[in-house]
């Protein structure tokens, strides 16, 4: 629901990550920044976009199923296993173990496989000064150390990430373990999620919600059909709304 920003009352801002502070560098979460070092460009290329998106989906089936991740090990672990069955469905790769082994390790242990919005960079800084921020992501561990080596991680007291609560969005229990975490009540807190579905679940506990879409046509449609969110084009806009 459309809500009336009190500012007086607000005390923290909540964030989801993906799409909201930073998207993948290479334009698909799963493509790494060096997967074509070990992945045959032009082979790949000629391969059906139908096959890739299978592939692609078949891992996806495995690695969303694993519900509890905790840390960067069981990650690489469950990772590894993610990559071996794209490479299975897509034999014309060729991809020996030792290529799956450095596509995994590119993908858990590299900070740049994400970059952060300019918007992101410019405005978190100037919030932390008057808010308390959280990032509540649908996640897995490794999210962290992308936002360390940005420079961004000490900004958030709060870091909720869903691999390591075995939950994602819109479960309460992600919400509310960023507001217990930086002790305050739902009233005085606003989420911020590309995901009207994760804002309607933040509402529900009382926190306002504000949908961000950066992509113009989205942001005009949401705008038509839905009067009752707050919606937004970019943090700058939210960094007025507050500040």
């Amino acid at each position: 629901m459309k809500t009336s920003i009190n500012k007086n009352n607000i005390k923290a801002i909540l964030f989801d990550s993906g799409r909201v502070l930073n998207v993948s560098s290479t334009g698909h979460w799963f493509i790494t920044p060096n997967f074509f070092t070990y992945v045959d460009k032009q082979i790949f290329n000629n391969i059906s976009k139908s096959r890739i998106d299978l592939a692609f989906t078949k891992a996806g089936d495995y690695i969303n199923s694993q519900k509890l991740i905790v840390d960067e090990t069981e990650e690489y672990t469950h990772f590894f296993k993610y990559y071996s069955i794209f490479t299975e469905c897509l034999p014309e790769l060729k991809l020996t173990e030792e290529d799956i082994t450095n596509i995994t390790k590119d993908y858990v242990y590299n900070p740049n496989k994400y970059c952060f919005f300019e918007d992101a960079i410019n405005v978190i800084p100037k919030l932390s000064k008057t808010y308390k921020l959280a990032v509540i992501s649908d996640a897995w561990p490794s999210l962290e150390n992308i936002f360390r080596a940005a420079g961004l991680r000490g900004y958030f007291p709060s870091f909720v990430i869903s691999s390591k609560l075995g939950i994602t969005k819109p479960n309460e229990l992600m919400y509310k373990t960023a507001l217990e975490e930086l002790n305050i009540l739902p009233c005085e807190a606003i989420f911020i999620d590309d995901n009207k579905r994760n804002c309607d679940g933040a509402e529900k506990l009382g926190i306002t919600s504000f949908l961000l879409c950066r992509d113009k046509q989205s942001y005009i449609y949401n705008k038509i059909i839905d009067k009752n969110q707050n919606i937004i084009r970019n943090l700058e806009e939210l960094e007025k709304t507050l500040l």
